[in-house]
């Protein structure tokens, strides 16, 4: 019966060739440094193109990829800015900035920004990323965010999300609504 069984085995695996490594595969994917390299080369590229929209960056704040961020123009109700760190003001619209240049996220964000204020919406999220960079750059994305929403004329204030909307990777935006019930400010 043991020859049965062999003979049996050796027709089953005919034709298969055995594992050219010994190494089991982890699933941890490998960092493509060239990748990574290009991603960054093209975040600061220029198309020579120049969109007037009045957000500088001659002066960005420099953030890390761990850093919670703040902010609230003056007059903005220290209550409403509590509710929006905690998540209670429900956001209507979200966009994602994560691999894109610094000037196509500042297009996106700005076209993003319009439209969100054109219908009146109170709060958005806003995903930047972390970037957590190994060569202990800011994370390009996160300040230029970070700088610019201060900036917007419609953005009354801003602070990184509760971890299940993303945590320091993202903001909650909180928005001047113009029409509807009253003023904001």
């Amino acid at each position: 019966m043991q020859d049965d069984d062999f003979s049996l085995f050796q027709s089953a695996v005919r034709g298969v060739k055995p594992l050219a490594h010994d190494r089991a595969d982890v699933g941890k994917p490998r960092t493509n440094k060239k990748q990574i390299a290009t991603r960054r080369a093209n975040a600061t590229l220029s198309n020579g193109e120049t969109r007037i929209d009045g957000l500088s960056d001659q002066f960005v704040i420099d953030v890390s990829a761990e850093d919670e961020l703040y902010w609230a123009r003056d007059g903005v109700q220290e209550g409403q800015m509590r509710k929006l760190k905690a998540g209670q003001i429900s956001f209507e619209g979200s966009l994602d900035l994560h691999g894109l240049s610094v000037e196509k996220a500042r297009e996106l964000l700005w076209d993003f920004l319009a439209e969100a204020v054109k219908f009146e919406i109170r709060c958005v999220r806003v995903t930047h990323g972390k970037a957590a960079r190994v060569d202990g750059k800011r994370p390009m994305i996160k300040s230029h965010v970070n700088t610019w929403l201060r900036q917007h004329p419609q953005v009354l204030g801003f602070t990184s999300c509760l971890p299940r909307h993303g945590g320091t990777g993202a903001l909650y935006v909180m928005l001047k609504r113009n029409m509807l019930e009253g003023r904001d400010e």
